[in-house]
């Protein structure tokens, strides 16, 4: 059985990771288990690099605080600015003892009223909260689940970003 240490309690990033893996390597089992990270990080990274340096961070430090792992999860969900729109979307690295693994989400744009708040210093979790009046949405569908209505929840979208970030893994013959 193969253990995976993720850097989050959040409920959906962990139903992700079970996902990816189920998905990159059938038939394997795979039990995911989750560290506080004891790092301090950015409540909103605001650049595509700083999103992946934090999901970087997040894996590494998952591997400090849990060396039995056989696998290391960091995922961090950013925004960026681009053409005066905000838009949104995930890294994940993914670490095992000699080699990483990095993918990124799909990106959407978020509503002028929402991209403010966070421009304003909210993390969009909390901005999401605020516009949709909801409680707690980053733990739930996302801010992708509430403008889609949930066509597209936010473990849905992290779910082909885990995979990406396994290809090296399940290609290890092609990624030294």
């Amino acid at each position: 059985m193969n253990l995976i240490y993720l850097a989050s309690n959040n409920p959906i990033k962990i139903a992700a990771v079970e996902e990816g893996f189920r998905r990159v390597f059938p038939g394997e089992d795979f039990t995911v288990r989750s560290v506080s990270p004891t790092l301090t990080l950015p409540a909103q990274p605001k650049t595509d690099g700083e999103t992946l340096e934090c999901a970087r961070l997040r894996a590494l430090n998952a591997r400090e605080l849990a060396r039995d792992g056989d696998f290391w999860v960091g995922i961090e969900g950013g925004v960026d600015e681009r053409d005066d729109e905000m838009g949104t979307f995930a890294w994940v690295v993914i670490l095992n003892s000699t080699r990483e693994g990095k993918g990124r989400s799909g990106e959407f744009f978020l509503p002028k009223i929402v991209a403010n708040l966070v421009r304003q210093g909210l993390e969009l979790g909390v901005a999401d909260d605020q516009v949709f009046a909801k409680q707690n949405s980053k733990q739930k569908n996302g801010a992708v689940g509430l403008l889609t209505a949930d066509a597209i929840t936010r473990a849905e979208l992290y779910v082909p970003a885990v995979i990406f970030a396994l290809i090296p893994f399940r290609n290890p013959g092609l990624y030294s």
